[in-house]
């Protein structure tokens, strides 16, 4: 025998006591007014969190997002200016793909944002991994180093020593900064803070991502009493 959910009019199996889409609490009774003798017993059972996230699927949807998006948002991908935001969208999706597979079919903020942060680690760390080895082969396999080395002279020579000459850096400090940058050393430096900072601001937007992922599966599905 089943039942329709007054809020979401899904249909719900007599003996369940909350609704299967939208996890709101069923009501349930004889017709004869009398009280059955298993019903009470139903009640006790556990009914998972909202606040709380089960790994298993969540780690499945953000691994299967954070792949592609984390290669479409390296330094060297042509699309990495839509880096951020795609990052962002990421860590919603993964919520959406996380809380359909949910009962009760919502979870919290802070849930949320817990797997948009799982979803940006990984995103993250793909983005950096994958801009290295690109680099990587491209110096020892494709031998086109030496265009890497033109470019990054002419980064440090021309525009940062001009951007340092329009802020009224004096030339002491300018060429002190240059004999910084210019080494492979100096070069190796700057691409490593490049990706952390690369890595950590796909971080964050994944986790506003999954905490506005949360809330809008929440305003949508969470059951009101």
């Amino acid at each position: 025998m089943e039942t329709t959910c007054t809020r979401c009019h899904q249909s719900v199996l007599a003996e369940s006591c909350y609704c299967p889409v939208c996890g709101l609490p069923q009501l349930v009774y004889n017709a004869d007014g009398s009280n059955p003798q298993s019903q009470p017993e139903r009640w006790n059972e556990a009914v998972r969190d909202a606040a709380t996230v089960d790994w298993k699927p969540a780690l499945r949807a953000a691994l299967m997002l954070a792949i592609p998006a984390g290669l479409l948002s390296s330094m060297l991908s042509p699309l990495s200016i839509f880096g951020l935001p795609l990052m962002a969208a990421t860590g919603a999706w993964a919520v959406v793909l996380y809380v359909r597979s949910q009962r009760p079919a919502w979870i919290t903020v802070g849930a949320g944002a817990r797997i948009g942060l799982v979803t940006g680690v990984l995103g993250g760390w793909i983005a950096a991994a994958s801009t290295g080895a690109t680099l990587f082969a491209m110096r020892f396999w494709f031998h086109q180093g030496g265009f890497y080395d033109d470019l990054w002279q002419n980064l440090v020579n021309n525009q940062m020593g001009q951007q340092w000459q329009t802020m009224g850096v004096d030339p002491q400090s300018i060429a002190m900064m240059k004999s910084w940058l210019l080494p492979p050393e100096g070069r190796a430096g700057w691409l490593l803070a490049a990706l952390i900072f690369l890595s950590m601001t796909l971080l964050l937007f994944s986790v506003a991502g999954g905490a506005i992922g949360a809330r809008l599966t929440a305003k949508a599905r969470r059951p009101t009493i």
